[in-house]
């Protein structure tokens, strides 16, 4: 006990230190996204709504199949108007997530509180021997 008494800072700088270190392993798990199985199951179960993010050209080489092309720098105007049903999911892709991530945060400021994304983007799909379709 006279130990812990001593060291309490020490003590206190080694816990604050091993949260530091688990906090990307909690932060990552949290927000890691949807698997390709699990967004299929959501398209096919809930009607879920695939927007895919990607530029226009990217969206034209492949693209998971019913999905709409909103790319990034238009979603907060195009969205409301592309998918007017806020209570439905929504499955946010791009071609590795990183975009999806960003339009993340913005479909939930417009009200898509149902809004996800694809975790890996159209490469998981892909890997996932998935089907795609080219415009």
């Amino acid at each position: 006990m006279k130990f812990l008494i001593d060291n309490w800072m020490l003590i206190s700088v080694a816990l604050a230190s091993g949260a530091l270190l688990l906090w990307p392993v909690v932060q990552g798990a949290a927000v890691s996204g949807l698997s390709a199985a699990n967004a299929v199951q959501l398209i096919n179960r809930e009607k879920a709504v695939v927007v895919d993010v990607c530029e226009t050209e990217e969206f034209a080489a492949g693209h998971v199949g019913g999905a709409k092309n909103i790319p990034l720098g238009q979603l907060e105007t195009r969205l409301p108007e592309v998918v007017k049903n806020k209570a439905l999911p929504l499955i946010l892709v791009c071609a590795t997530g990183a975009r999806a991530n960003r339009a993340l945060a913005t479909a939930k400021k417009l009200g898509y509180e149902k809004a996800q994304v694809l975790a890996g983007g159209l490469k998981s799909w892909k890997d996932a021997n998935l089907p795609l379709e080219k415009a």
